[in-house]
């Protein structure tokens, strides 16, 4: 079962979302050169965090479950007709017996270098944010990462720590060079913690008008009211999702480096 009411020792099920479908890089959760599929990568990363009390892969298909076998990986298999990836946590965290103040980890499957310490500290936000109903993490720009690239989603903090915003545009724009390094753009790193009684909650909820227009599902929590906590770990600096096979390749050179 998931998690506990002690900040920095809580518990939580990691769940990795491994569908087999990629429009940009087909199959990618599957790629194998380094020798085990990537998905692996970010079970073996994920189950280090110390928050890690099971680390699980949901998927739709019993190819990606024959290939996580060998490694004795936990798999629940989901519906292959789920609109995002938040509907297949919430089936997933059903099927695992999840519910109340259980945490729920959603760990993305094209992330294998996610460290795990930021795992760590976006369960902690949670849990040390009773008013919020989600935890996420930030972190600063790497060397050469451009604050106005849409790809990379931007967020903006009150000053408890909860998200203000998200967006593609780079946020905030410190018109008059006045806010200091407190105002500089911060990247959303792509980790999130539920309680299980409010991810069902949320895989429920309608979309809503700024998700839509920024692809951001996150926005949906926000625009119905609700407040997502935002651990500052600069640990995920310079850190990328696989999206095409050059980043593949460049992160089997880096782990074969190790």
């Amino acid at each position: 079962m998931g998690g506990t009411t002690g900040g920095k020792g809580a518990k939580a099920t990691i769940v990795v979302p491994a569908r087999l479908a990629s429009t940009r890089l087909p199959g990618k959760v599957l790629l194998a050169q380094s020798g085990r599929p990537m998905v692996q990568h970010v079970v073996d990363t994920a189950g280090q965090a110390l928050c890690a009390a099971a680390v699980v892969v949901a998927t739709d298909s019993e190819i990606v479950e024959a290939a996580l076998k060998p490694y004795r990986t936990r798999v629940v298999l989901t519906r292959i007709d789920h609109p995002n990836g938040t509907s297949r946590l919430a089936e997933a965290a059903g099927l695992l017996g999840l519910t109340g103040d259980d945490l729920i980890v959603n760990a993305q499957g094209d992330e294998p270098e996610m460290p795990p310490e930021v795992i760590d500290a976006a369960v902690a936000a949670l849990v040390e944010t009773p008013a919020a109903s989600v935890g996420t993490a930030c972190c600063a720009f790497g060397a050469g990462e451009d604050p106005l690239n849409p790809n990379i989603v931007k967020v903006v903090r009150r000053a408890d720590g909860c998200a203000l915003y998200f967006s593609r545009s780079c946020i905030p724009l410190d018109r008059d060079a006045k806010g200091g390094p407190d105002a500089e753009p911060l990247r959303h790193v792509g980790v999130y913690v539920y309680r299980a009684s409010f991810l069902q909650r949320y895989a429920a909820m309608e979309s809503t008008p700024l998700e839509r227009a920024e692809s951001l599902e996150q926005l949906r929590v926000l625009e119905h009211g609700f407040s997502i906590a935002v651990a500052r770990c600069d640990a995920a600096k310079g850190m990328t999702g696989i999206d095409t096979r050059e980043q593949y390749d460049e992160f089997v050179r880096r782990w074969r480096a190790k």
